[in-house]
């Protein structure tokens, strides 16, 4: 019964039943990290749609800051073309600096403060920065556990033999958009 090749093929089955185990395992990290990375990309489009239209409602009271719109528009279109995550950080911090900007300069309107449509977009706005810090938590909480399983023993052995890659973290490169955006009147 307990014969060498029996030992053999038992040894053999369990050794495929554990790669097997931990690649799936691996798989699974992954499609969390991209689940996760569809999460964020969900919250920036709706920042970016938001954006034109706070824009126009700011555009008829703030005539003087032409260089202010200009910059809103440039940081947006650089956020929308941006690709990875590296280049897509660098591009949403320097959106939501220029947002800060918007938002500081349109403390010198205020009758633009009373507006209604103003004031819902801001919140709205706001209400999206805080859903895409969550989204961003979110995300580097997956990568982080996924990076950490494929550089742990045994893990790192099926890893490395399936050719699965470290992921980046999203992180924001402006210092300034570390910061949330303030919403003060």
């Amino acid at each position: 019964m307990f014969t060498t090749t029996n030992v053999i093929l038992f040894l053999v089955a369990l050794l495929a039943i554990w790669v097997i185990t931990i690649f799936n395992g691996l798989i699974r990290s992954r499609f969390r990290v991209r689940e996760a990375w569809s999460d964020i990309e969900v919250q920036l489009k709706r920042r970016y749609d938001l954006i034109p239209n706070l824009v126009d409602t700011v555009k008829g009271y703030m005539t003087h800051e032409k260089d202010v719109f200009e910059k809103v528009t440039q940081a947006r279109a650089q956020s929308l073309s941006a690709q990875g995550h590296t280049e897509k950080g660098a591009a949403e911090g320097e959106l939501t600096s220029t947002l800060k900007t918007l938002f500081a300069v349109s403390e010198n309107y205020p009758e633009l403060k009373a507006n209604t449509n103003f004031m819902e977009l801001q919140r709205e706005l706001s209400d999206t920065e805080n859903k895409i810090q969550a989204a961003r938590r979110f995300y580097n909480g997956n990568v982080l556990d996924y990076n950490t399983r494929i550089h742990v023993f045994p893990t790192n052995l099926i890893a490395g033999l399936f050719h699965f890659i470290k992921e980046e973290f999203f992180q924001l490169d402006s210092e300034a958009a570390r910061e949330p955006v303030a919403v003060k009147f």
